[in-house]
């Protein structure tokens, strides 16, 4: 272990070897925390504590399963599988399994995913007789998450004043309602949804004793990965456990604290030192990740929030580039700006695509860069958008396997009932849930005995339904002396999905059919190591596994040489040698939906912060001066963000180009909020003025810089001689093209060239500043 050991760096040492009570690991961006839980874990184990005492949580499968995969190679993999590592809804999820009977529920409750639960929220309201565009589905499945995640239960919400006046204020005075009706469904179909896992947890803990009584004894360590990130159920929770044994180490950063939507709470880091008086603080400080240049431009940034643990984050790394800032006229400007630019760095130095990624602050910002890569002809991924497992075909699979398994899952019963289509409709799909909810009963019972329930139908539609019931029947069966694989591909056959998916050969259902072919390979993988593992292959072992898997645990195979694309928030955790922050303006980043409040704005600056340390070597930013905006052409400021990084680590370069037509003659100023109204003046001419003195700060020392440094002869109207017919150029809007034709003299010399993507094109040289490919 000792030559393991000397693999660190001393303050990563001493927090891997220190196992006196409790700890805080402060890991600066890129400063190696994931090493130091894998070793700490592994030293733990080499010192003779049992990995079954070891409870080490995270907040994707996909970092647990690296950590384990890590710690497998340091003290063996027998000893790994034996850790109680997972996230922290499998963790507790698997706690809740082996003591659902206390909470009245079975240990194959079905885990709800946010399609489900949303589906019951939408059947609710239309049970209360509720109008839907008052009590919005989407906002009030936000409130019960939030509720739950502040460990509120309906008996809780019901006794609070505040909570009912609120919706009172919001013109939702019967959400407790929903609340109530929402949890009686779900409980009677035996699921829980996934803020479910840590509400009832807390529960458990809190009216059985003697449950956690026997975890706290059970867990000697307890490791927290992303501390900051924790909610207040997720805190709560983990402060019960540590209680007996009190030997918790958790690793996080504050300045990298983005999940305040979510219900993540920073106090719970910055308060540890309150909850734990005798803890221990180590701060990683070194970031192996980045240039200097990058780490200090973030450094002088994060430096202005007033909440934060003190750190002085360094790297030993070369000095590097400046930030590049750019001014662009319009927000397309901007996309075919940053596109070009990919291309340029690709064919100058030969660096493939998949080290590159634009980052912004909303989804909806991603069409103009996927419009000017498209017609660049480079590849590229929307990360973290639709999910695997929330494809269609995906879920009409697993829905057969939950309700094989729980036949009280009503959402997967409606799912399925009717597909393949076999002539039950929604009319009797409705009549059934009707005679369930009056009943309180499930409608699996419904369609069991429909006579016993009032249920009144015609007899062919009777006699679907029982061939329905009698499919299931014989797959429940089947499965119970079958692996969770061999269920699946008898689902497939047997329910009819194949021979529907196979009934057209449209792209689309091939593409569905090799997702379905690709959903069986994972089964068969899973049963595969379950076997190595010694463990259960059976379908609920399966299904508590995948239920819980999260957007940042799948990944395609066919994004491997392709630009990134994605939200600065879906960007936390990955790195890229160049990264693009786009969109950096005022009622973007900062977001416009603020209210003003400063933590607001703090979260918002380690948001910014969190962008500029995903860079391993260049960090271009990038704002527009015009923008459409609610259909609306408007001036926009650039970002209170840009001015607040040290000038000396920064490169501001403004684009003079015009934008064409007269899109933005009539102008508005962008407000500070997504909603149309003129932004406060006082910070605008703040905003303004500043700007003004940063550019020409700037300018002058881009000037002073540019007087000592010949300029690249291809990058200089001066190339006009050197442009020969048939040679390849590149332009800066148009991409890669070859010279067809040069006619005139200088300085009026035109070329017509043959641009890949855009066709042809005729210039006028001194303009054009086209750049020879050497």
């Amino acid at each position: 272990m000792e030559g393991i050991l000397e693999q660190l760096n001393p303050v990563q040492r001493e927090a891997v070897i220190y196992d006196q009570g409790p700890q805080m690991v402060i890991a600066g961006a890129g400063s190696g925390k994931t090493r130091v839980l894998t070793y700490k874990i592994a030293y733990l184990i080499h010192k003779g504590v049992s990995p079954q005492r070891i409870l080490a949580l995270t907040f994707t499968n996909k970092a647990a399963n690296e950590m384990k995969e890590r710690i497998g190679q340091l003290v063996g993999q027998d000893y790994a599988r034996k850790l109680w590592m997972g996230t922290f809804h499998s963790i507790f999820s698997r706690i809740l399994r082996s003591e659902a009977s206390l909470l009245g529920y079975t240990s194959n409750y079905s885990i709800y995913d946010t399609t489900d639960s949303r589906s019951v929220v939408k059947s609710v309201i239309k049970e209360l007789n509720l109008n839907p565009e008052q009590y919005k589905p989407n906002e009030i499945q936000a409130r019960i998450s939030r509720a739950k995640n502040d460990l509120i239960t309906v008996a809780n919400y019901q006794a609070n004043p505040t909570l009912l006046e609120n919706d009172r204020r919001f013109n939702i005075p019967q959400f407790v309602d929903i609340y109530r009706l929402y949890t009686i469904r779900c409980k009677k179909a035996d699921a829980m949804d996934f803020d479910d896992l840590l509400l009832n947890t807390n529960i458990l803990f809190r009216d059985f004793p003697d449950a956690l009584s026997k975890y706290q004894q059970w867990f000697e360590f307890i490791l927290v990965d992303e501390y900051q990130d924790t909610n207040f159920a997720q805190y709560y929770i983990v402060k019960k456990l540590a209680q007996q044994h009190r030997n918790i180490c958790v690793v996080g950063d504050d300045a990298q604290s983005i999940y305040a939507f979510r219900g993540a709470r920073i106090e719970n880091i910055l308060n540890f030192k309150a909850d734990y008086p005798q803890h221990a603080l180590f701060k990683l400080e070194e970031n192996y990740r980045s240039t200097q240049t990058i780490v200090n431009a973030a450094n002088s940034v994060i430096a202005r929030n007033k909440g934060q643990i003190p750190k002085q984050v360094f790297s030993n790394k070369e000095v590097g580039d400046p930030v590049k800032i750019l001014e662009l006229n319009t927000d397309h400007e901007e996309g075919y700006h940053v596109a070009n630019e990919i291309m340029n760095i690709c064919l100058s130095q030969q660096v493939p695509y998949h080290r590159f990624a634009v980052l912004y602050r909303t989804n909806a910002q991603s069409r103009v860069f996927e419009e000017a890569l498209r017609k660049k002809n480079i590849p590229y991924r929307i990360y973290g958008s639709t999910s695997f497992f929330q494809r269609k075909e995906i879920k009409d699979l697993l829905a057969y396997l939950r309700l094989i398994e729980n036949p009280k899952d009503d959402e997967a019963l409606k799912r399925v009932i009717n597909y393949p289509i076999r002539g039950i409709g929604d009319t009797t799909v409705e009549k059934i849930e009707l005679a369930a909810s009056e009943y309180q009963v499930s409608m699996w019972e419904v369609i069991q005995q429909p006579a016993q329930y009032s249920l009144q139908l015609a007899n062919n539609i009777a006699t679907r339904i029982a061939g329905f019931n009698k499919l299931i029947e014989e797959f429940r069966n089947f499965a119970s002396t079958n692996d969770a694989y061999e269920v699946a591909s008898e689902v497939l056959n047997k329910s009819g999905m194949l021979a529907d998916l196979k009934s057209e050969t449209s792209f689309e259902n091939i593409s569905r059919l090799e997702n379905v072919e690709e959903l069986l390979n994972s089964i068969k993988n899973f049963v595969e190591q379950s076997k190595q593992e010694n463990t259960n292959a059976t379908l609920a072992e399966y299904l508590g596994t995948v239920t819980l898997l999260t957007d940042a645990d799948t990944d395609d195979e066919d994004d491997h040489n392709k630009v990134s694309l994605m939200t600065v928030h879906a960007a936390k955790g990955l790195e890229f040698d160049y990264i693009f922050i786009a969109g950096m303006e005022e009622g973007l980043f900062p977001s416009g939906m603020l209210t003003g409040r400063e933590e607001e704005i703090e979260e918002e600056r380690r948001l910014f912060y969190v962008a500029l340390t995903r860079a391993k070597k260049r960090v271009t930013i990038s704002y527009a001066k015009n923008r459409y905006r609610w259909g609306k052409p408007v001036n926009c400021t650039p970002s209170r963000f840009i001015f607040e990084i040290d000038p000396k680590y920064v490169d501001f370069k403004s684009t003079e180009v015009k934008s064409a037509g007269s899109l933005f003659d009539d102008i508005e100023t962008v407000s500070t909020k997504d909603t149309p109204r003129r932004p406060d003046p006082v910070v605008q001419s703040q905003v303004r003025n500043a700007l003004m003195m940063q550019k020409r700060r700037l300018l002058d020392m881009n000037a002073a810089s540019q007087r000592n440094h010949a300029p690249s002869a291809n990058s200089e109207p001066g190339i006009q001689g050197q442009l020969k017919t048939g040679m390849r150029v590149i332009h800066h809007q148009f991409g890669e093209g070859t010279i067809i034709t040069i006619e005139g003299t200088e300085p009026n010399q035109k070329a017509t060239v043959h641009f890949d993507s855009e066709g042809e094109k005729k210039l006028l040289l001194k303009f054009a500043r086209l750049q020879i490919i050497q």
